[in-house]
């Protein structure tokens, strides 16, 4: 298969870190990611015929294989990208796979992401390092940074649209150990709630903004990525502490790394480098920015 394949090597890490949650191949028009052991096809053409080739190249790597996926990239939000399996045993399409030790529910019957977002395992390890007290995850689907963020000792906040999402979110949290009244959870829009908890007095140390490239928030408000980033930060800066860090990321082809030094122009900021395993431009665009100090 040509593209970017995981070496044997990067897979040694991966199990010495305890992760059986990341990106196997990436080449011209899809990519293999793993959860545990069961595996998903993302391509153009559905993946049929990597799906098929899949189990004989994964035994080369010495990965046991109970499940093969495979779905469809859609170019427009709302297209059926509902993964179909390719191969094993039928049962229920929930498993448990884990990051650095953390342990995520996926669900390959979600549609457009299990439940975990493999490409920003890095980011979710430097929030730890950054051992943060109060912790503001916007967009947090299924809450895989609050739960890097509470194994940190941190409070956190979680805002989504989606309540199911939120409702996966706080399963990861119990998967953990990690329950407790210290982290809340809030399904709403995130630019109604941001004013709210800015009139609050609220501040965190951390933000969290990942947003979707393109959705629709409450009252019919419509947000793309490439206009509406900007915004977005200047509403997070509001509860945002002296210092705060602050991850600016988006998986919106026409922005990259470059791109959000221009929306955070002003602001001291780094990259924190993707996963060893992602090839250039494979993997969202992050900015880690340092709040204003008041």
């Amino acid at each position: 298969m040509n593209g970017r394949l995981i070496t044997t090597a990067e897979l040694a890490a991966l199990e010495t870190e305890k992760t059986t949650a990341h990106r196997l191949w990436t080449g011209e028009g899809g990519w293999v990611d793993r959860f545990g052991d069961d595996f998903i096809v993302s391509a153009t053409d559905h993946g049929g015929p990597i799906a098929a080739s899949l189990p004989e190249w994964l035994a080369r790597l010495g990965l046991n294989v109970r499940r093969i996926f495979a779905r469809r990239l859609v170019k427009q939000p709302g297209g059926n990208d509902k993964p179909e399996q390719a191969f094993g045993t039928k049962g229920p399409l929930e498993t448990v796979a884990s990051e650095r030790g953390m342990k995520f529910g996926i669900d390959f019957a979600a549609g457009y992401s299990a439940g975990l977002f493999c490409d920003q395992r890095a980011n979710r390890a430097h929030l730890e390092s950054l051992r943060p007290r109060r912790v503001l995850n916007c967009f947090a689907y299924t809450c895989a940074f609050s739960v890097a963020a509470a194994r940190a000792g941190a409070e956190t906040l979680s805002l989504d649209l989606s309540r199911k999402s939120l409702e996966r979110g706080k399963a990861n949290l119990a998967l953990n150990g990690l329950a407790s009244e210290r982290h809340r959870f809030i399904a709403d829009d995130v630019f109604a709630v941001l004013p709210r908890l800015a009139r609050r007095g609220e501040k965190f140390d951390a933000i969290i903004l990942d947003p979707p490239t393109f959705s629709r928030g409450a009252k019919g408000r419509i947000f793309r990525a490439v206009e509406n980033l900007g915004g977005l930060l200047g509403r997070a800066l509001d509860v945002a502490e002296s210092g705060a860090r602050i991850l600016l990321s988006t998986n919106a082809h026409d922005i990259d790394v470059a791109a959000l030094k221009g929306i955070a122009r002003g602001l001291e900021s780094h990259a924190v480098p993707p996963p060893v395993e992602y090839p250039p431009g494979s993997a969202a665009a992050t900015l880690w920015l340092v709040a204003p100090e008041s």
